[in-house]
C-alpha cells in the first residue's frame, strides 16, 4: 500500500436490483483511488441465493454476471495504483430486503429488536445450513480472486450472522458453536479456514470485528479475557489482518484505562491491524500508528464528502464536513453512513 489511509466498507445499496455492479459504481470507487486511499475495502456484497442478501440493491458476488461487473471495479482502481478488497457478508437476521427469500437464518431464533432489523423471527441454522453457509462463502473468495481482488474481508461485525454468533443476546445454541467464547468463535474460525485452504497463502484474508452493532446500539459484553480469544484465534485461522471498529477508536475499550479494540487486535492477534471509529481526527489516527497500535486506519463517512482526504491531509487542506442531506438514498442507507463513521 502507498499509505495508511484504507476507504471503510460503507452501505451503497446502488447496484442492480440482480446485484450487478455498474459504471457507477466502478466511477464511485475509482474517485477514492484518485483521492489516493491506500486501500478500498467494499460495501458488504452478499455470498449466496439464500438467505445472505441484505438489503435490496446490494452487490452480490455468487455468479459470472456480478463477477464480471466487479472486475471493471477492480481494473479501475488498480489503474489508480490503490489496491482494494471486497467484504463479504451475511446478513444473518439483520436483513431488511432479500430478492430470494423472505425467511432469515441466524444462529437461534431470536427476535431482533432494532430499527435495522427484520421483524420477523429467523431460523435457527441448523449443522447442516452452516456447512452450507461456509461453502458459499468459499466460493465466493474464490470468485473474488477471479474478479482480481487483492483479497476478502469477512463482515464479523454489525450484528451480521458472523457478530451473531459472537453474541450471547443472539447466540443461544447448546451445540458446539454456542455457549462459551471458544465455542462462539469457532464458525468464524471453521469459514477462515476453509477460506485460507481454497485460496492458499498469497491471496489477503481479513476480518472486521466490533464491539458494537445495529441491534439496539447493543454492545458486547467483551472483556480482555474475550478479546484475546476471539483475536488470537483470528490468528491462529490464517487471517492476514484484523479491522476494527470502535465509535472513537482509541478510547478504552473494555473498562475505564483499558486498552482499545485496536490495540487488544494487535496485542492479542499478532497480525496486521486496520482501525477505524472517527479517525478522520488525524492527530489520533497518527498517535495510534505511532504507538503501534494500529498499522492502518479506516475512513468511512467522512471520505464521502472528501474522496481525496489523504491528499487534503498530505498538504493541510481543510476537510468538507460531512451533509447527509446531500446524499440521495432510503432512511437505511442514511443510517448507514450515519454509522460508519
Amino acid at each position: 500500500m502507498k499509505n495508511k489511509f484504507t476507504l471503510a466498507p460503507l452501505t451503497r445499496t446502488s447496484a442492480t436490483y440482480e446485484g450487478v455492479v455498474t459504471e457507477k459504481n466502478a466511477k464511485y470507487y475509482e474517485r477514492f483511488a484518485k483521492g489516493q486511499f491506500g486501500l478500498i475495502i467494499t460495501e458488504g456484497t452478499y455470498t449466496d441465493d439464500q438467505h445472505s442478501q441484505g438489503y435490496f440493491n446490494q452487490p452480490g458476488i455468487i455468479n459470472q454476471e456480478q463477477i464480471d461487473g466487479w472486475r471493471k471495479v477492480v481494473d479501475a482502481v488498480h489503474k489508480e495504483g490503490s489496491k482494494i478488497i471486497v467484504q463479504l457478508m451475511h446478513a444473518g437476521a439483520q436483513a431488511i430486503g432479500n430478492r430470494f427469500t423472505e425467511q432469515s437464518i441466524a444462529p437461534s431464533s431470536v427476535l431482533l429488536e432494532g430499527e435495522m432489523a427484520w421483524k420477523k423471527v429467523p431460523k435457527t441454522a441448523t449443522v447442516e445450513d452452516l456447512i452450507k453457509i461456509k461453502e458459499n462463502f468459499v466460493k465466493a473468495a474464490l470468485n473474488a480472486k477471479d474478479a482480481g481482488f487483492d483479497g476478502v474481508e469477512l463482515h464479523g461485525a454489525n450484528g451480521y450472522l458472523l457478530d451473531e454468533f459472537l453474541l450471547k443476546y443472539t447466540n443461544k445454541r447448546q451445540d458446539q458453536y454456542g455457549g462459551s467464547v471458544q465455542n462462539r468463535v469457532r464458525y468464524l474460525v471453521e469459514i477462515i479456514e476453509a477460506i485460507r485452504e481454497a485460496l492458499g497463502e498469497n491471496f489477503t484474508v481479513g476480518i472486521r470485528l466490533t464491539q458494537n452493532n445495529h441491534i439496539d446500539g447493543f454492545t458486547h459484553e467483551w472483556e480482555d479475557g474475550d478479546a484475546e480469544v476471539i483475536f488470537s484465534s483470528m490468528k491462529e485461522a490464517g487471517v492476514d489482518y484484523i479491522h476494527t471498529f470502535q465509535y472513537e477508536g482509541w478510547k478504552p475499550a473494555f473498562r475505564e484505562n483499558s486498552q482499545s479494540l485496536a490495540a487488544a487486535a494487535k496485542k492479542y492477534g499478532q497480525v496486521t491491524v486496520i482501525a477505524n471509529g472517527n479517525l478522520h481526527e488525524l492527530d489520533k489516527a497518527s498517535e495510534m500508528v505511532q504507538n503501534k497500535d494500529a498499522d492502518f486506519i479506516a475512513i468511512g463517512k467522512l471520505a464521502l464528502s472528501n474522496p481525496d482526504l489523504p491528499v487534503k491531509a498530505k498538504n493541510g487542506i481543510e476537510f468538507t464536513s460531512f451533509d447527509s442531506e446531500k446524499f440521495i438514498g432510503s432512511d437505511y442507507t442514511i443510517k448507514e453512513f450515519e454509522y460508519h463513521m
